[in-house]
């Protein structure tokens, strides 16, 4: 049987993986990213948990009088609802970032995009031919002549 029982969990985790970042690569839209990035997250705080997970296990509850009682570790889940956290916050910057560049170029398409920068390089080349002069300095400055060597102390170069 190539799935052992119980290994069925971890293969659909990695497989949500996989589509994730997938949807972060392959994709173009960047609203299409943000949501890819989005099953990747989902994906890992669902492998913590899992690994978390101890058959036969209760809450981390210590009561008098018990002895011999597998317990399941409540870290895991602890960290993964940081992990949420985090996820929302991703999410809505990314989220906010979309819309601040459909407002300022009008698309979401990532190669569009990097036509329009092109467009935009090109046009302040044009206006500015010498981007790296700095303002006001005339282009024809004479600058004084430096002698070497023949210091006090020492061969002349």
């Amino acid at each position: 049987m190539l799935v052992q029982r119980g290994l069925w969990v971890y293969w659909a985790i990695i497989t949500l993986m996989m589509i994730g970042l997938y949807g972060v690569i392959a994709r173009d839209h960047l609203v299409k990213k943000v949501m890819g990035l989005n099953v990747f997250q989902s994906s890992a705080i669902l492998l913590y948990v899992a690994i978390g997970k101890v058959r036969g296990g209760t809450a981390a509850i210590l009561l008098e009088g018990e002895e011999n009682v597998l317990y399941s570790n409540p870290l895991p889940h602890v960290l993964m609802l940081t992990a949420i956290v985090v996820g929302i916050a991703t999410t809505a910057l990314a989220l906010a970032l979309t819309v601040r560049i459909q407002e300022a170029y009008g698309t979401l398409e990532e190669d569009e995009l990097a036509r329009l920068r092109v467009r935009e390089d090109e046009e302040e080349a044009a206006l500015d031919p010498h981007p790296f002069d700095p303002p006001g300095e005339p282009e024809d400055v004479e600058y004084p002549e430096v002698k070497v060597g023949g210091g006090a102390g020492g061969a002349g170069v």
